[in-house]
């Protein structure tokens, strides 16, 4: 009933089947049918069902405050002799870029600090990174900042904030980036990702109509296709990318530029965890360190306003 119990937990963040499914990956259909698996098993009912709101009732209050101790007492088995120091395993997500920049260097300086630990790394998208952080399934990730407010339950720290520029083929390199953005074919970055999303948003902003013909989530092609000649992209100059390809150039977007943040989010409720709260500092430290990631520009940003 674990896998249960989670979605159970993201129902009640989220206040919908619909919305809890959005979050973790499932249809609003396998999100009713787990809490009616869930219901079935307990022997009580966890939820007073009005419209498409799925609000708690007392006994569905009761189990959420025991089911977030029962996801992290079960977590603690896979931690053989944490509790005394002897060691464990920390499950970290991570975007690709921050996989080849950020984490070797944060790894190795954890691991000369506490070798008995173990760490698994958890590749995916920042959405779905997210979601494992949310349901205790990962203990931190490495993400793209979302565009919405986080839960109470989690802690978001900025560690680089990459600046937008406008990648195009050399041979239009004496070419302004708006002029280059309104007239050629746009190598669009995927909207379903969080970096995409802020593409479309300051194309929206500016008032930017694009010639869409290409549309791709992976940034390293993106580039080669701009190096090809297919068309121009807003990327973020990032230090997961290296490098721009042989035959394409970048042009800065001067005033107008806008940034990728990437960041750190965990669990608040795990900031006592010596083992944990060692490996974040290691992260922190990585990030910081602007010889080891030459391109990424780090900037301290305000903190973003909560939606109402």
């Amino acid at each position: 009933m674990l896998r249960e119990l989670k979605t159970f937990m993201a129902v009640a963040r989220h206040g919908t089947f619909a919305g809890a499914g959005a979050h973790i990956g499932l249809t609003q259909s396998a999100v009713s049918a787990q809490m009616q698996r869930l219901e079935a098993h307990l022997g009580f009912a966890l939820f007073d069902r009005t419209g498409r709101s799925a609000t708690l009732n007392a006994a569905g209050r009761r189990t959420l405050e025991l089911a977030d101790e029962l996801i992290a007492l079960y977590a603690r088995l896979a931690e053989p002799g944490g509790e005394d120091g002897r060691g464990g395993t920390l499950a970290v997500g991570a975007i690709a870029s921050a996989h080849a920049v950020l984490l070797p260097d944060a790894i190795a300086a954890f691991r000369r600090r506490l070798p008995a630990w173990r760490i698994r790394l958890v590749p995916g998208v920042s959405l779905n990174l997210l979601a494992q952080v949310d349901a205790a399934e990962a203990d931190m990730a490495v993400i793209i900042r979302p565009p919405f407010a986080l839960p109470s339950e989690l802690r978001w720290r900025t560690l680089i904030a990459e600046p937008f520029v406008l990648l195009a083929p050399a041979a239009k390199k004496r070419a302004s980036w708006r002029e280059l953005v309104e007239t050629e074919s746009f190598i669009r970055y995927d909207r379903r990702s969080f970096g995409g999303r802020q593409v479309d948003v300051f194309l929206r902003k500016k008032r930017i109509a694009v010639r869409d013909a290409i549309e791709a989530d992976e940034l390293h092609g993106i580039a080669q296709l701009v190096a090809r000649g297919m068309g121009v992209a807003l990327l973020p100059k990032s230090a997961g990318i290296g490098t721009w390809p042989r035959g394409a150039v970048a042009h800065d977007l001067g005033d107008d530029t806008f940034y990728r943040e990437i960041g750190l989010v965990e669990r608040a409720r795990r900031a006592d965890h010596d083992a944990a709260a060692q490996l974040v500092e290691c992260i922190v430290e990585a990030a910081g360190r602007d010889t080891d990631i030459p391109q990424a520009k780090t900037r301290k940003l305000p903190p973003r306003r909560k939606s109402t």
